[in-house]
């Protein structure tokens, strides 16, 4: 109920607001901004009304599927304590990352020379 009303308030509100921007568009100050906000103020009055409508839908919608079927968990598989994994070579896929990374060491071997 208190949704209901909230919504109603709000429907309200902003329908009291757009007017009072419609009054600032037709005076002589009144910009295009003041008539977009005339369109904008009831679509945000109607969005409390919106969620909680469409909160119902989504719960109808739950409701007549039933409850969630749970699946079993399973658990990852533990890697055997006697393997050993060998370090893999870096392999740059992307030429451009490959170029890049070179360029990376390069300067690092010019500070390392410049350091000594």
């Amino acid at each position: 109920m208190a949704i209901v009303a909230t919504s109603l308030v709000s429907l309200l509100v902003c329908c009291g607001l757009a007017w009072w921007q419609w009054d600032r568009f037709t005076s002589a100050n009144g910009t295009f901004q003041n008539l977009g906000y005339v369109l904008q103020w009831p679509l945000f009055g109607l969005f409390p009304a919106f969620m909680f409508w469409r909160i119902r839908q989504l719960k109808h919608k739950a409701d007549a599927e039933g409850p969630p079927i749970e699946e079993p968990e399973v658990p990852a598989p533990r890697p055997r304590p006697d393997a050993v994994k060998a370090p893999q070579p870096e392999t740059d896929e992307d030429e451009e990352l490959a170029a890049y990374n070179r360029y990376l060491r390069e300067l690092n071997a010019r500070d390392q020379q410049a350091a000594e």
